[in-house]
């Protein structure tokens, strides 16, 4: 039987990366690489470069697939990238400037004020505006470049240079690039007070569903890389929501949590998680439920910084033996919180004389504790249960960590197969082109590497520990 297949494309801070699944999920094909980073790639990044290695990377995956499969069957192409990353274009679709980074810090003034107007406006929903959001970009870029203005023709997210490079359309957008770009996701409109901040709505993109197909594949590109004139580019997502595709949290009451340099969660509810705090805030799902999440300060970066010159696999087993520790660690390092809850002054905590196996072990029960914390806090603002939870991450290579993170939690915990961006976004191409919606398509094509459970005799030890953790934090008037 012929099978059909689906390209996902993922540009993220360091590097793209280009994959070609099947329609069962079945990885045929993925290359990546890096870009040249310079002192300054926080800040700004070309486009161009962008374009030119995902170029390259598309056709080394199809060179490399082209004796094995049809590539006549290639159906679609879908492109994740940075939340928040924005690049002002011309007419043409040739930016006027390079790329500003989520991560660039320079538009601090900028997003005081768009914070102040949605607040003043009482906007339903976003309203954190902060220097990694896309409306502050927007902002500066026409703040220090005013004669650039009447050249703009759009502001555009990273995901959407790549796809307008794709099929020559820059105009649309998706639900989760417009969230930070101040797109009002329950109205589905480009609110009133933006024009107010000096943003002219033609400067402003069409905004649908991930996964709705736009336009065809370039005729030049097509015949290119030896792809049917019919390939549809869909429209893309940000990273962080298309990894909680690629885990197969799509549904109500299912959740993902990623660890990696920080802990972070999304998942899916029926209704919207309102966090006065801001904490929590909410993507919108394709099919009309809701992805809220949020992002943690605590996560992995222990490991590398405390134990980056030890033997982790000997360090696991030793920790096997020792859990539940009975010891209260919190491996925050740096200065503040702000999910699961917000807390400036937060500092980490832990016994400088615990053996390191100790030590190793209690850090990773600490952060189950921040993980469990946080799904209780979702439980309380949404009423909805989390039925089972999606790991994702360096954080998930630890068997000993996801038995901890199971019995603490009380859910299964999934590791997943193929978890990477780019995966990802063959599932949103293959989901509003081949398959009726997202959820079937994640059901088709994503499958658990392995599902890990609660250990029973573990449960009344860990729930002392999850006491005891809160407690201390209370001590120290963290909570």
């Amino acid at each position: 039987m012929n099978k059909t297949y689906f390209i996902g494309v993922d540009i993220g801070t360091q590097g793209a990366r280009v994959a070609l699944l099947d329609e069962a999920g079945k990885l045929i094909s993925a290359h990546d690489q890096a870009f040249a980073l310079t002192e300054n790639s926080r800040e700004e990044q070309s486009p161009q470069e962008w374009w030119e290695i995902t170029s390259l990377l598309m056709e080394a995956v199809l060179n490399e697939a082209r004796p094995s499969i049809d590539l006549s069957l290639v159906k679609a192409i879908a492109v994740t990238s940075t939340s928040g990353t924005i690049i002002p274009i011309d007419k043409d679709g040739h930016p006027l400037h390079a790329a500003l980074m989520y991560s660039d810090q320079r538009s601090g003034e900028e997003a005081a004020r768009c914070k102040a107007a949605a607040e003043e406006n009482r906007i339903p929903g976003y309203r954190a505006f902060n220097t990694s959001s896309g409306l502050p970009k927007m902002l500066w870029f026409l703040d220090h470049f005013p004669e650039q203005a009447e050249k703009l023709s759009k502001f555009i997210h990273a995901s959407d240079f790549i796809t307008g490079r794709l099929c020559g359309e820059y105009a649309v957008t998706d639900y989760t690039n417009a969230l930070k770009s101040g797109f009002d996701l329950h109205h589905l409109t480009w609110p009133e007070y933006l024009s107010g901040l000096g943003i002219r709505k033609e400067w402003l993109q069409e905004v649908k569903p991930s996964g709705t197909p736009i336009a065809p594949l370039r005729k030049d590109l097509a015949e290119k890389w030896g792809l049917p004139a019919n390939v549809t580019v869909t429209t893309g997502m940000t990273d962080g929501c298309v990894s909680q595709v690629a885990s197969g949290a799509v549904q109500p009451g299912q959740w993902n949590t990623t660890i990696g340099t920080t802990l972070v969660i999304k998942g899916v509810t029926r209704n919207e998680i309102r966090d006065e705090t801001g904490a929590i805030y909410n993507h919108r799902h394709p099919e009309g439920y809701w992805m809220p999440g949020g992002a943690s300060n605590t996560g992995a970066d222990w490991v590398t910084k405390l134990f980056g010159n030890r033997d982790l696999a000997a360090l696991n087993a030793k920790a096997a033996e020792l859990i539940p520790t009975g010891l209260t660690a919190w491996p925050l390092l740096q200065k503040g919180e702000r999910f699961p809850f917000f807390a400036p002054q937060a500092a980490g905590f832990w016994n400088e004389d615990w053996k390191e196996e100790e030590l190793f072990a209690a850090c990773m029960e600490g952060v189950a504790y921040v993980e469990r914390y946080a799904y209780e806090r979702i439980r309380e603002l949404s009423g909805e249960r989390v039925d089972r939870v999606f790991s994702a991450g360096g954080g998930s290579n630890s068997d000993v960590w996801l038995s901890i993170r199971s019995t603490v939690l009380q859910v299964p915990v999934q590791k997943m197969k193929n978890t990477s961006g780019a995966a990802g976004a063959a599932v949103l191409a293959a989901s509003g082109t081949y398959y009726a919606s997202l959820s079937e398509a994640a059901e088709a094509m994503i499958r658990p590497e392995k599902v890990v459970e609660p250990v029973p005799s573990m449960i009344s030890n860990y729930e002392w520990g999850y006491c005891n953790f809160i407690v201390e934090l209370k001590k120290r008037n963290i909570l």
